[in-house]
C-alpha cells in the first residue's frame, strides 16, 4: 500500500510512516486516511466529497474500500503536510490523571505543556511511574489491547506482611467484579514489596488483586512496558524514544 501527497510543483511526496500491517484490508478509505494522520473520517469523507482523493489514479468515492496493492493520492489542493510521529517515555507523578480531569485536578499536559501528544493507557490517580507518550492513534490498539499480552512491570509496596502464599494467589487468580485477574509473575522483593508483572490491562487489576489478597496498596510505581523502562527519570521528567529501543517497541507490537 502506498499514499502519496502531491506538493504544489506536481512532485510526489511518499509518506512512509504507516506499516501495511497495522490495517486489516479491506479497510474504508476514510478510516485508512485517518490511520494515516492525514484527516478524521469526517474530514477524510469531505476531501473525497471534494474531489481531493484518487485510488489508482481515479477519483475515489465515499464508502470505498482500500486493498493492500491500492495506491491512494490526496492533491495539493488538500493542503495536507505529512505528519511527524513522536513518542516519549514520562514519569507520571502521584496525584496527577491520565484522563478526563475533574476541576481541581491536573492532568500530564499541565507538566507537559504539549498538547498535541497523549498518554497510551492508564495510570490511576495514586498509582505513578512509566506512560507513553505519543501522537500516533495508530498503535493506541496494538499496545492496550488485551489479546496481544505485553508485559507491564510495577514496584508495590503494601501495609502488611508479603508471605509465598500471597504470591500464590496473585498468580492464581483472584475473581473480582465478575473478572478473572491473574498476575503473569510476582517476585517479593521484602517483607512488604513485590514486583508485579502483568499482561493484561485490566482498570485498577492490581489494586483489585491485592484487594482480593487481603493486601494494603501504599505505593504503585510502573517500571516497564515491554521493553520501555522508567530507568533514571525522576517524577515529572520524560525523554524521546528512538533507534533500537524504539525499533524494537515496534517490533514487540507486531509492526517491522
Amino acid at each position: 500500500m502506498m499514499l502519496t501527497l502531491f506538493d504544489g510543483r506536481q512532485k510526489v511526496l511518499t509518506l512512509r510512516k504507516i506499516m501495511s500491517d497495522l490495517i486489516n484490508y479491506p479497510i474504508r478509505i476514510n478510516r485508512y486516511l485517518e490511520l494515516q494522520g492525514v484527516a478524521t473520517r469526517r474530514g477524510a469523507d469531505d476531501l473525497i466529497a471534494e474531489g481531493l482523493v484518487f485510488v489508482n489514479g481515479k477519483r475515489a468515492v465515499l464508502g470505498y474500500k482500500v486493498n493492500k496493492n491500492d495506491k491512494v493520492e490526496v492533491s495539493p489542493k488538500a493542503g495536507i503536510k505529512e505528519k511527524v510521529f513522536e513518542y516519549f517515555a514520562f514519569y507520571k507523578p502521584r496525584g496527577i490523571v491520565t484522563h478526563s480531569p475533574q476541576e481541581d485536578e491536573r492532568e500530564i499536559s499541565d507538566l507537559t505543556k504539549r498538547k498535541d501528544i497523549f498518554p497510551l493507557g492508564r495510570l490511576d490517580k495514586e498509582s505513578e511511574g512509566l506512560i507513553i507518550l505519543t501522537n500516533d492513534g495508530r498503535i493506541t490498539d496494538r499496545l492496550l489491547n488485551p489479546k496481544y499480552e505485553h508485559e507491564k512491570e510495577y514496584e508495590v509496596e503494601v501495609k502488611e506482611k508479603v508471605s509465598p502464599m500471597h504470591k500464590k494467589i496473585l498468580e492464581g487468580g483472584i475473581i473480582s467484579l465478575r473478572e478473572m485477574l491473574k498476575a503473569k509473575h510476582v517476585e517479593i522483593t521484602g517483607p512488604s514489596t513485590m514486583t508485579i508483572l502483568l499482561t493484561e490491562g485490566k482498570k485498577h487489576q492490581i489494586r483489585r488483586m491485592l484487594d482480593g489478597a487481603h493486601l494494603t496498596v501504599k505505593s504503585l510505581k510502573r517500571v516497564r512496558v515491554m521493553n520501555i523502562k522508567l530507568g533514571k527519570l525522576r517524577s515529572g521528567e520524560w525523554r524521546a524514544l528512538g533507534g533500537k529501543e524504539l525499533s524494537d517497541f515496534f517490533s514487540e507490537i507486531g509492526l517491522k
